[in-house]
């Protein structure tokens, strides 16, 4: 899984059938501290996440399918869950 925040929103006039009602945002990577480690990816949204809110991403094939509760799904990354709060022990 990945700790992301999410930076923006596509429309896609055509999209695979089983991803027809699903939203698709644009995920940037983050660490534990909010700070921005990587290049933004897409990911389908499976609990409607928001604009600027930390999200939980899982990208893997296995693990996506799931979530959609799709066999073989035509995605591999999708947001799972979000994030209220991070506490790190040190």
């Amino acid at each position: 899984m990945k700790l992301g925040r999410v930076v923006g929103r596509v429309w896609a006039t055509a999209k695979h059938e089983t991803l027809e009602a699903k939203k698709i945002l644009l995920v940037r990577p983050i660490d534990f501290e909010g700070n921005a480690k990587g290049e933004a990816y897409l990911a389908i949204d499976t609990v409607d996440a928001g604009s600027g809110e930390r999200v939980l991403v899982v990208d893997e094939g296995n693990a996506a399918g799931q979530a959609l509760g799709l066999p073989q799904p035509p995605i591999r990354t999708v947001i799972v869950g979000v994030v209220d709060e991070i506490r790190v022990e040190r």
